[in-house]
């Protein structure tokens, strides 16, 4: 058998055969929807995304008779580190042909990288962090991948347990619906407690765009509660982040609650835009403008990204009432499903929250985690 050769990726040629390779181990994959290009440059574009101000990153091409037959990449979170106190590093951006060998290979380099880098684990995937396509699918791959959320052959995690890793948390999926979610019960319970706490909840001022977002970032920085995991965002990464999701929001299902005119909570949930990018096979912008021109208001699944409240009032109920607000708003903007994701297997809070939304578990991802 040929020889395999892994490379790191030092030129701009190297980069796109990296981002292209993405289409490679999903050819005739129904499920499998294909990122904007434009999308994947911006992931990895180490001047000008604001992640990599804190994080380095080694990318990692394996050849086999001079045709590329998989992509790795390395990370450093310099902010994970500092969050956690622990030398951790990531791999993300993993694609493989199924192959052993060249999966082998493949993590070989990666984690030699981040020995060299003084690390004592590697976890993932992250591509490239918490904050942005994370886990891996180990069920559901018959279902497309909701907005933000990564999808896998059904392979890889054979290939990544066989090279050592081990799981070492699970993240979940539900799926809600409207025909089940508004029972007496969440709806009494709604109710009493608006009435009980005098809370408001009331939709982003699209208007005032820049200073919403600005009381989303500082509610979300004044002790929000951390998952285990995760690294909050920088101010230049929160304001990077919303300015690309401005062009995909709906500001009828991104929810602030309010006490005596005080924010106190959020809710942001996003339309399904995979619905539209599962037909853009090429992952070229135009036609994927053209297609949500087109076929937007056809979306019926919203995503649902965060919902909580200050830790001061995690006993009021306020956090339920998000559930139920989003729920009903949801619907009433044409939105008759949704998917909560992604919960932490052991985040009681929010799997009690899934559950009361009478929630149902439709896909599972998995972190990895392998000693250096």
């Amino acid at each position: 058998m040929s020889s395999i050769a892994i490379r790191p990726v030092r030129i701009k040629a190297d980069e796109k055969r990296f981002i292209k390779f993405q289409w490679v181990p999903y050819e005739g994959n129904p499920a499998w929807v294909p990122p904007l290009l434009m999308d994947r440059r911006k992931a990895i574009d180490r001047k000008s995304n604001p992640f990599y101000s804190h994080a380095a990153m080694e990318m990692f091409l394996a050849e086999r008779d001079g045709v590329i037959v998989g992509r790795i990449a390395a990370i450093v979170n310099d902010n994970h580190i500092k969050e956690h106190n622990e030398k951790v590093g990531f791999f993300g951006f993993f694609e493989c042909l199924d192959d052993r060998a060249v999966a082998g290979a493949l993590f070989d380099a990666a984690c030699a990288w981040l020995k060299s880098k003084g690390m004592d684990a590697v976890r993932g995937p992250a591509s490239p962090s918490v904050n942005d396509e994370y886990g891996m699918l180990i069920d559901g791959f018959h279902l497309p991948p909701t907005v933000l959320m990564s999808y896998n052959p059904p392979y890889y995690p054979q290939l990544v347990e066989a090279c050592g890793f081990t799981k070492i948390k699970d993240l979940y999926a539900y799926k809600v619906e409207e025909k089940k979610v508004f029972t007496d019960k969440l709806v009494r319970g709604a109710e009493i407690v608006r009435k009980r706490t005098g809370v408001t909840i009331r939709t982003i001022d699209w208007s005032n765009f820049d200073s919403e977002v600005k009381l989303i970032r500082d509610l979300y920085a004044r002790g929000w509660e951390r998952n285990w995991g995760e690294v909050p965002m920088t101010e230049d990464e929160f304001n990077y982040v919303a300015k690309d999701l401005k062009a995909i929001a709906d500001p009828r299902v991104i929810i602030i609650a309010e006490l005596k005119g005080k924010p106190v909570g959020f809710g942001l949930a996003l339309p399904d835009l995979n619905q539209i990018l599962i037909k853009n096979r090429n992952g070229y912008l135009l036609p994927a403008l053209v297609r949500m021109m087109l076929f937007k208001r056809k979306i019926n699944l919203v995503r649902i990204i965060i919902l909580g409240v200050l830790p001061e009032y995690f006993s009021t109920g306020i956090g339920a009432l998000l559930f139920y607000e989003t729920g009903r708003r949801g619907v009433d903007s044409g939105y008759p499903t949704g998917e909560a994701s992604w919960v932490l297997e052991d985040n009681v809070m929010m799997n009690r929250g899934a559950e009361m939304m009478q929630g149902e578990i439709w896909k599972r991802y998995r972190l990895y985690q392998r000693p250096l």
